[in-house]
């Protein structure tokens, strides 16, 4: 067998691309990763270690495997400990809190199923009470690209482990952003589910009524792969939602927030550009961005520390950090103690969920067929800092994460330009519950449908005849690579002509007295663009259209003279219509 190196970043596709020619084994890959992980040790990634003797039951049921019904057949992946991999310790970032679990969790069973091979259990902020990643007396979890600053968490290791090339994913928990922060700050894709789309049986909870098992990837479609394999209600897990995954798909409309933003740090300068650069990016998506005030989201995530939601960890800790004193990581004990005050009375209890459910309620109609987009975070720290102010620190990393799981709200954070030379920045994405197929999409098309230089690889170019879906020459958009985007209208400033060709076909004219036309955006790419714009027969040709927002895009025009002894069918508001 010829065989090829090793890639640093093993990715999911190039991998089973690998095994498919024979020019690499899983097993070759394990051991890699045994020899890098070693290499790695002071980053403090893992509780328990990538090992062969781990490993070699997992590769030892490839080969029982069919490797086109697997779909993640060979494919390491990591697990955050404080989720069960059977006959393996989890530890929730505690010795003395270990267990051995007799079977899987859930979201781990369904991996292995698919082919997955786990390769070790991860550090993390203990009992996933924490954002920063220094919270672990199995040490503080390095930054894969700056081992000064903090990797974030509390799915420190978990993130890390795939941006060093440890593992192709990952699994993390996320409560507050734990899902989300380490993605950020590790340059990786991080999706969190909406609630009780992915099992939690198994998972050592923190708040067991917003916890969500969450995924860390090299790029969007391998974190949407790991999410096809795992998604599904499980009948014996209580908080199991059956939250079935739409095909991918656009919003109406982006929303922003009126308020200023708050940047810290060190790099907060960084920061603040890299964000205003991904607000640029994202007004050129050609979809609608209004601004809303965005203050009741803060005021939703000040319930999750500093209202009764801390007693829920507590409700679930407390005895065994009662019992157990001194040995859980110092702010940690302290955080979880806090549950115990007995302000947190059955009564604050209910006035929160009252409160919770307004704020709540409010989310969900602005996000109606919209997206929220934030910043990740809206900074980073030093590990050195983190040490000598962990509370103020820790709290910082999720103002723009702790709303989240209480709104019951999906996210994914994925990366945006780095705020300087190794210091990544992302945004997040957020929408209702139902509404994963909208982040989805827009992720998509922010991810990879208009680049943040001036030199684009691809247009949205604007039809609204036969071009459209369902129409004959849809397969001209096909045939030129064109993707469909979404159905939109133009400015109430054209109208609409019927030509007498054969086929019958409209012609949108530039009319100041005109009305708004119906139409769809296609993604095509530049290089296309050309020769599908020769195949316009005149007086139909290429040129901007403006949309009902203002912006305008490349798209179908008619010559006025056209409009002569043609039919005006703008009555109609669109080609469909006629």
């Amino acid at each position: 067998m010829q065989t090829i190196k090793i890639p640093q970043t093993l990715c999911i596709h190039e991998l089973k691309k690998n095994y498919q020619s024979n020019t690499l084994t899983p097993e070759a890959v394990c051991k890699e990763i045994i020899k890098r992980a070693e290499a790695d040790k002071e980053f403090n990634i893992w509780i328990t270690p990538p090992s062969m003797e781990l490993m070699q039951p997992y590769l030892n049921r490839l080969k029982q495997m069919d490797p086109e019904q697997t779909p993640l057949w060979g494919i390491p992946f990591a697990i955050k400990d404080n989720i069960d991999l059977a006959k393996v310790s989890t530890t929730a970032g505690c010795a003395e809190f270990a267990y051995t679990p007799t079977e899987h969790a859930t979201t781990v069973k369904r991996l292995i199923e698919a082919g997955a091979i786990p390769v070790g259990k991860t550090n993390l902020d203990q009992f996933a009470t924490g954002l920063v990643g220094t919270r672990s007396p199995f040490g503080e979890t390095n930054n894969a690209l700056n081992p000064e600053l903090i990797s974030g968490g509390s799915s420190s290791g978990s993130a890390v482990s795939v941006a060093r090339g440890l593992a192709s994913f990952s699994l993390g928990t996320d409560t507050a952003g734990s899902g989300r922060v380490p993605a950020a700050l590790n340059r990786l894709v991080g999706f969190k589910p909406s609630l009780g789309a992915w099992p939690v049986k198994g998972v050592v909870p923190a708040c067991a009524s917003i916890d969500c098992v969450t995924v860390f990837a090299n790029s969007f479609k391998e974190a949407l792969l790991v999410d096809e394999v795992v998604r599904g209600i499980d009948e014996e897990d209580s908080w199991s939602r059956p939250i079935k995954r739409r095909p991918n798909a656009l919003p109406e409309k982006i929303l922003l927030l009126k308020e200023e933003h708050e940047f810290f740090g060190p790099y907060a300068a960084e920061y603040r550009h890299a964000w205003e650069a991904a607000i640029d990016r994202i007004k050129r998506l050609s979809i609608p961005v209004e601004y809303i005030d965005g203050k009741f989201l803060s005021d939703a995530a000040a319930t999750l520390y500093d209202g009764p939601w801390v007693a829920e960890r507590w409700a679930d800790l407390g005895s065994f950090i009662t019992s157990n004193k001194e040995i859980a990581f110092p702010v940690t004990e302290k955080v979880l103690r806090n549950g115990a005050n007995p302000k947190y009375d059955a009564a604050s209890v209910f006035k929160a969920i009252h409160k919770l459910q307004t704020y709540k309620q409010k989310a969900h109609q602005q996000l109606t067929n919209a997206v929220l987009v934030m910043p990740t975070t809206g900074g980073t720290w030093t590990r050195d800092q983190v040490r000598e102010n962990p509370i103020e620190t820790n709290s910082k990393m999720g103002l723009y994460t702790n709303h989240c799981n209480l709104l019951d709200l999906c996210a994914i954070a994925v990366p945006s330009d780095d705020a300087a030379e190794n210091l990544p920045f992302g945004i997040t994405m957020f929408s209702g519950n139902e509404n994963e197929h909208l982040i989805s999409g827009l992720a998509e098309l922010f991810l990879h449908g208009v680049k943040s230089s001036s030199n684009t690889t691809t247009a949205l170019v604007a039809v609204c005849g036969l071009h459209m879906r369902g129409y004959p020459l849809e397969k001209q958009m096909i045939e030129h690579q064109a993707v469909f985007v979404r159905e939109t209208k133009t400015a109430a400033k054209y109208k609409m002509i019927k030509l007498a060709t054969v086929p019958a076909k409209p012609g949108l004219i530039r009319n100041h007295a005109g009305t708004s036309i119906e139409l769809e955006l296609w993604e095509m790419p530049l290089s296309e663009v050309g020769s599908f714009a020769s195949l316009i027969p005149s007086p139909l040709g290429l040129g901007k259209v403006e949309l009902e927002d203002g912006s305008e895009v490349l798209g179908f025009v008619c010559e006025a003279i056209a409009a002569e002894g043609s039919e005006d069918i703008s009555y109609t508001g669109g080609w469909r219509y006629l």
